[in-house]
Formats: structure tokens, C-alpha cells, sequence
């Protein structure tokens, strides 16, 4: 299924494969949070899709309606790729390196997750006959937030010349899949230049995105060590900047280039501001050089790993695909410093560069626990979005703040309202992320900035968008859930569990922030009325089938004909009628599994059992944000092999490209779903207010299990063998923590070993016809029949 090569701390792609390449230049990436590079090969072709992306730096183009309406966003967003940096081509006597031309006696690329970088390795003899090893290492800085860096080796077999072209080139031209003609029109040519400038070894090119006016720059320096023979030039003008260097070398000498790359942008500095800050930061990385960056990311990687490793025993390509998830996560967000996490990071174009739930309810708890800084950072950007949150809430007549269901600046992007502007759990999820991040730190001093503000801003959406009925339970009615497949619908479980913890939280944040709450005016009596809503909150609940209904009546709604349902035409939205979805007993992705996984204290042992076995026979995962959740409530009530299954799917959605859709980036959700599904799913780690709790349980597929985790400021090793458990603090004071039920303390001077009690039954569970999760046997245990 996978062209990887297995190896738990690499992952090497060997031989070219042209048709992979748009899949591989997603999953050999770098970033860091700020800027993105796809892994593209040095020599710009062949490609699969260029990529170079800063976040947060994105063009406008109009919204597509039929029929429009009130209240309608207009401005569409769409991220950039700006100028690109990564092209370096090579002739050999006057023969371009391509890799179609020629032949190629040895090539592979590889992403290590230790020294955070790429690395390509290419044995290439031109047509004619000409022999070079070429080697290049990639790096996106993880410490120095604006700098990028390329390191590229020639090696000749015989005397020859050699010519380098290095690259700044801005508006490449790329194939968008977008059916919108408005966003082709809007990418096409979308950057304008505004200045040139090359010197020396060093050039600079700025320019501004055509219609969102914001304003980017670039620039590239270069150390070139090699024989005598020498010749080097430089130019600059609108579109690209190219330093060319012409060398004799002698047989089994070598051409040594480093690339350093600076890149900045804004929607209000000036470009002579720009330059400046693009120079300082190639100075900086200069000052560095080449070898300190790279012992710089090793530093960095070092301590992140010593925070956050996965460790698997008896599943190798578990294992790799589990720090590939990690490395990625980290990379998403390490230096993002109050811009948002897209739904596919800086890995690709994939749904425009927006940012949506997923962050705050997928990937945040992975950063809250492993990199909480990223954590903070991510939401300070839902802060600073708070006013158009305001906005949007008033647009829609409601009080409090509606965050957007996906945007980039923070304004809401969606063009269908059923899915978008009515899935208000969105402000929600950003509640739900602050309190998880506030109660995993203490961070008091984020609360009083942002976190309290944001809980009191939802809190009134809240008690604006429900009702108290005549029965004195109060209704949020005419919302869409996480499942898109039921649109619109009355009293979401979700939803409503979501808002009535965001409710509570408001309360605890307005008390323990009166300055705060005086400054935004909240009145003695909304606390009380906050109360009374997440009191009388509604949770429907079928007697007749003793399960949750995921919304008001949707247990009575026709059932799918799954049978009748050719396996070809899932995804169902791209095949089948939203109409018909709406209302049929079909769920696009884990709704009210979810619920019982970040509510589980609304729920009761027995009721989850009954619940997830409902909602399997019916829940088709057109969805990548499904699988992970789905693991973790069928390891807790005990459907271990099953939850196995759903934890490969989620740890491979991208390495075996299982949704088809890799080449446009890579799935963020998903990748920090590796790290639930096997930390919430077989660690049983729940994170509640009172503290952190576990209930490990390791799957026939495991020999063993360890993962890392921080929580208030204590580094906790957790250990899972057959029978027993070892908890130990890797740094920090005594923590106190609860294990299967029992309150345990793990202190500094030595390690906590508990046994972990039997598995409960599970029920019985069906899945609808063609949608089961693929058995997951690793390798190696095939032949043996586990």
C-alpha cells in the first residue's frame, strides 16, 4: 500500500515516481508554524505542486451564490503561494539535472524527525555520460522564525564544469483544482511587484497580493565553498531574483552551497520596513551558519521529544507513522505566534489555507500537552479575531461572539450556510480549547488577557442563541452539529454539551477575573442566567432505544439504505443530495461519539456502550476527523481490536493517502489524532478540571506502549505492558493523578507501578455494508494468523 521505507525516527521515499510526486511533496514538507515549504525537488521539475506559503498571507476574491441573501459572507480567502525560494538548478556541462532525462543510478528523499529536515541523495548521469552525486538538506528554523536554509553538495566522478542557478521566483505558475472560476481568476498572477534589489551574493524581491493589499518580501544569501575557477553573478527584476555561479571541478572534487532564505509579511509595514526585516533576519542565519542551525533544530527537536515521544512495540510502521503525525503537529505550530493552524498546516493548498474547529478540538490537546506555548499562541489568535467574532454574532442577531466556521484572517469564508454559519459549536470548541489549556497550565495570566474574554464572549452567543421552553429546559435549536450530514437541526447533544460546559466556564472565569468581567460589563445577573442555561440544558434521549439521540428526533428520521448503497459512491456529499442526507439516519463523522469522549462525564458507563454501538451501524466516515475519536470510545468500552483498527486509520490517512487527497496537503486533524487515538484511546487519558486521570489498556497488537505528556508544568512518563502500568515524572515536582479510579500521587525520586483491571465486554457492533475499517494486522504477524 505505502512506498515508505519503515524506520522509527525517518521516513525515506527511494526512486522518483513522478505520478507520487504532488502526494510526496505534501509529506515531506517543513515548516514552522510561520513559513511553509512543500518538498519539492531542488530543481523546481518535474513538480507536482510548488508550495511555498506564510501564514496568515492570503488573496480575496467574491463568495459564488445562486441566490444570495442576508447576512452571506462576500469575501472569500485564499492562501498564496509566495515567492519561492527552494529553486536551485545545476547543469552539468551545460546538461540540466533532470531527473526524466539522463539516468539516475541512485535517488531517495527522506524527512528525519530528529534533525528536523529533508534530504535528498541523487546519483545522475547526464545523457551524456557525465557522473555527480548530488546531497541537499532542507530546513524550515524552528528557533529563528523568518529564516530558511538549503544546504546542496555537488560531487564529480571526472573533471567538469559546473553551473548553479539559485531562485527567488514569485507567481510560478500553478494548476488550481478549485471549481470557483472566481478563486483560478484571483491565484492567477496574484502577486504585484514592488521592489528589486540584488547585491553581491544577496537579493531581495517584494510585492504585495493583488487584492487583499497585503504585503510579503523575500530574500536569499548565499556561502559558496569550492576549487579555483570561479564565476559568479547576480540579478534581480519584478518576478526573480537568480544568483549564478559557474565552477570548474576537478574529479572528485566538490561544489558547496548554502542557501539562507528570510521571509516576512505584513498588512501594514511599509516594504522598505519589509526589506529590513527580511535582511536582518539572512544576517542572523548567516551569523548562525549552516552547522548551528542545524544543532539549533537538534536542540529544539531534542527537548520536544523528551516532552511528547510515542513510543510502540510490535508494530514498526505504527511507530513511524505516530512521530510522523507529532513531527508535523509541531511543525504546524511551533513558531505560528498568534496566526491560526490551517486544517492542512503549511503543507498545501488543501481547503484554501483556512483554519477551522479542527484546530482547537484536534490538534490543540496534543499541543496542550506537548508544546503549550503553540497551545496559547494558537488561541491568542482566536482572540485577536474577537472583534469580527462580535461582528459576525451581531450579523446574525445574536449577542456574544460567533466565531466563523472557516476563515484565515479571522472573517467568516463559507459560502453554505448550513454547514458554516449554522454550526455554531465552532464558538464552542474555542471555549472548550481555553479552558483545556487553561486548566492543563494555570496560565492565570493568558486568562486575564484572552482566555476570560473569549468564555464570557460565547457564553452570552449562548444565552442569546437558546431558550428556555415551557418546561424550563433550555433549547438550542436550528444548529449543525460535528456531522454535516444533519444539517440544521434541533438540540445537537454536542452542541448542547459543548455550550453548557463553555456556560459554567464563563461563570468560573467572570469570578475569578472581576476586573475583567467589570471591563466587558457583565451584569450580576448574566453569571446566574449563564447557571440556569447549563442547568437546564437539554440532552434528548430516545427511552424506546435506550440511546442519546444526536439530535432532537433524529432517531426517528427513515434509516440509509446502506445495502443499496454502491461502495463508489462515498464521499456521499459528492454523490448523493444534501436534501437526502438531511434526513436519513446517516452520519458523515463522529458526532455524538465525540460528545461522549470530551463530555464523558455527562454519560454513563452503560450509556456509552449503547450509544457508540448505535452510531457505528450508521456513521460512514466520509470524514478524516472520524477515526480518532472513534478509537478512543471503543478502547474505553472495551472493543480493543476495533480501536486499533480506527487508530491505523487515523495514524495512516495520510501516509497511505486514504481519503485520495494527499497531493493538496496534509490532514492536521488527522495527524493529531494519531496521538489521541493512542494517549486518550488506549492511555484512557481524560483531562478534566479536577485534574488528569487515566485508564491504560494496551491491544493485541502491542507488545508495549509509552507516550510523554506535560501537564502544569510536569514532564509524566506513562509505561503500559500487558497487566501493568509504570508512571514516572520526567521533570517537574509531584504530580497527583488518577489511575482506573484510584487516586495515585507520582513524585520526582520514583516510578508508580499500578496493574490495569480486565476489559468490560463489549457490545455488539455492526458497521454499515462497506464501511468497516480496514483489520489492522502490522507486519511481519500476517503469516502467523494475529
Amino acid at each position: 500500500m505505502s512506498g515508505w521505507e519503515v524506520h522509527p525516527w525517518r521516513l525515506r521515499w527511494n526512486g522518483l515516481s513522478v505520478d507520487q510526486l504532488r502526494r510526496t511533496e505534501s509529506i515531506f514538507a517543513l515548516s514552522n508554524g510561520h513559513i511553509g515549504m512543500r518538498g519539492t525537488l531542488d530543481e523546481g521539475e518535474p513538480r507536482g505542486l510548488p508550495g511555498t506559503y506564510l501564514n496568515g498571507f492570503y488573496e480575496e476574491h467574491s463568495l459564488p451564490y445562486g441566490e444570495s441573501g442576508y447576512g452571506y459572507p462576500e469575501a472569500g480567502q485564499t492562501v498564496v503561494n509566495v515567492t519561492d525560494g527552494k529553486v536551485i538548478r545545476l547543469l552539468v556541462e551545460d546538461e540540466p539535472l533532470d531527473m526524466r532525462y539522463g539516468r539516475a543510478h541512485r535517488h531517495w528523499r527522506e524527512l528525519d524527525f530528529r534533525s528536523g529536515t529533508m534530504r535528498r541523495h541523487t546519483r545522475w548521469e547526464s545523457p551524456t555520460g557525465k557522473r555527480i552525486t548530488l546531497r541537499t538538506e532542507r530546513l524550515v528554523s524552528l528557533t529563528q522564525r523568518a529564516v530558511a536554509a538549503i544546504l546542496y553538495e555537488v560531487e564529480a566522478d571526472e573533471d567538469v564544469q559546473l553551473v548553479v542557478q539559485s531562485d527567488l521566483l514569485a507567481n510560478e505558475p500553478v494548476e488550481h483544482d478549485s471549481d470557483d472560476p472566481r478563486v483560478a481568476a484571483a491565484l492567477e498572477d496574484p502577486l504585484v511587484a514592488e521592489f528589486a534589489h540584488a547585491d553581491g551574493y544577496r537579493a531581495v524581491l517584494a510585492h504585495h497580493a493583488r487584492n487583499s493589499q497585503l504585503r510579503m518580501a523575500a530574500g536569499m544569501d548565499h556561502e559558496l565553498v569550492t576549487e579555483d575557477g570561479l564565476r559568479t553573478e547576480i540579478r534581480a527584476e519584478g518576478d526573480l531574483a537568480r544568483f549564478t555561479a559557474a565552477v570548474d571541478v576537478p574529479a572528485g572534487g566538490k561544489l558547496r552551497l548554502v542557501k539562507y532564505l528570510g521571509y516576512g509579511w505584513s498588512a501594514q509595514r511599509s516594504v522598505p520596513a519589509l526589506r529590513a526585516q527580511v535582511e536582518a533576519a539572512i544576517a542572523g542565519a548567516r551569523q548562525t551558519g549552516w552547522d548551528g542551525l542545524l544543532a539549533e533544530q537538534r536542540r529544539f527537536l531534542d527537548d520536544f521529544w523528551e516532552a511528547a515521544d510515542i513510543e510502540v512495540e510490535g508494530d514498526d510502521e505504527l511507530q513511524q507513522a505516530l512521530r510522523f503525525a507529532l513531527f508535523h503537529i509541531m511543525q504546524a505550530a511551533v513558531r505560528g505566534e498568534t496566526r491560526a493552524i490551517p486544517g492542512k498546516g503549511l503543507t498545501g493548498p488543501g481547503y484554501d489555507g483556512h483554519a477551522f474547529w479542527d484546530t482547537e478540538m484536534f490538534v490543540l490537546p496534543v499541543l496542550v500537552h506537548t508544546l503549550p506555548e503553540a497551545a496559547r499562541d494558537a488561541l491568542r489568535w482566536r482572540h485577536s479575531t474577537l472583534d469580527k467574532a462580535r461582528e459576525r454574532a451581531a450579523v446574525l442577531g445574536q449577542a456574544g461572539a460567533a466565531f466563523p466556521w472557516r476563515s484565515i484572517n479571522g472573517a467568516e469564508c463559507s459560502a453554505y450556510w448550513p454547514a458554516g454559519t449554522a454550526a455554531f459549536h465552532v464558538s464552542g470548541d474555542v471555549a472548550h480549547a481555553v479552558a483545556q489549556y487553561a486548566h492543563a497550565t494555570g496560565d492565570r495570566a493568558f486568562e486575564r488577557e484572552a482566555g476570560a474574554e473569549i468564555l464570557i464572549e460565547t457564553a452570552r452567543l449562548w444565552r442569546s442563541l437558546g431558550h428556555h421552553d415551557q418546561h424550563g429546559g433550555f433549547r438550542i435549536d436550528g444548529v449543525t452539529g460535528p456531522d454535516e450530514y444533519s444539517a440544521v437541526v434541533d438540540n445537537n447533544v454536542y452542541t448542547n454539551l459543548i455550550a453548557q460546559e463553555n456556560l459554567r466556564e464563563a461563570v468560573a472565569a467572570a469570578e475569578r477575573n472581576p476586573d475583567v468581567a467589570e471591563r466587558l460589563g457583565v451584569t450580576p445577573e448574566e453569571p446566574a442566567a449563564w447557571r440556569a442555561a447549563a442547568d437546564g440544558m437539554l440532552v434528548p434521549f430516545d427511552d424506546l432505544l435506550g440511546v442519546h439521540e444526536q439530535s432532537e428526533g433524529f432517531t426517528s428520521h427513515a434509516a440509509w439504505d446502506f445495502e443499496g448503497t454502491d461502495p463508489d459512491e462515498y464521499p456521499l456529499l459528492l454523490n448523493r443530495p444534501y436534501f437526502d442526507l438531511y434526513r436519513k439516519q446517516v452520519v458523515k463523522q463522529a458526532d455524538l461519539v465525540l460528545a461522549m469522549h470530551v463530555r464523558g462525564d455527562a454519560f454513563t458507563p452503560a450509556q456509552k456502550a449503547r450509544n457508540f454501538a448505535y452510531y457505528e451501524a450508521r456513521t460512514v466516515r466520509d470524514s478524516s476527523l472520524s477515526a480518532a475519536t472513534q478509537a478512543v470510545l471503543a478502547a474505553e468500552i472495551g472493543a480493543l481490536d476495533l480501536a486499533y483498527d480506527y487508530l491505523a486509520e487515523a495514524a495512516f490517512t495520510d501516509l497511505h493517502d486514504l481519503h485520495h487527497n494527499v497531493h493538496n496537503g496534509l490532514h492536521m486533524a488527522s495527524l493529531a489524532g494519531a496521538w489521541i487515538g493512542l494517549v486518550a484511546g488506549f492511555g484512557g487519558m481524560r483531562h478534566h478540571d479536577d485534574g488528569l486521570s487515566f485508564a491504560p489498556r494496551l491491544p493485541r497488537g502491542l507488545e508495549r506502549m509509552a507516550f510523554r505528556m506535560a501537564f502544569r508544568g510536569t514532564r509524566l512518563a506513562v509505561e503500559v505492558r500487558p497487566g501493568k502500568v509504570t508512571y514516572r515524572v520526567i521533570a517537574g515536582e509531584a504530580l497527583r493523578i488518577t489511575h482506573h479510579g484510584e487516586p495515585v500521587l507520582v513524585e520526582p525520586d520514583g516510578p508508580v507501578v499500578r496493574s490495569t483491571p480486565d476489559v468490560p465486554e463489549p457490545p455488539e457492533i455492526r458497521h454499515p455494508a462497506h464501511r468497516s475499517p480496514v483489520r489492522r494486522v502490522p507486519r511481519g504477524k500476517e503469516a502467523s494468523g494475529e
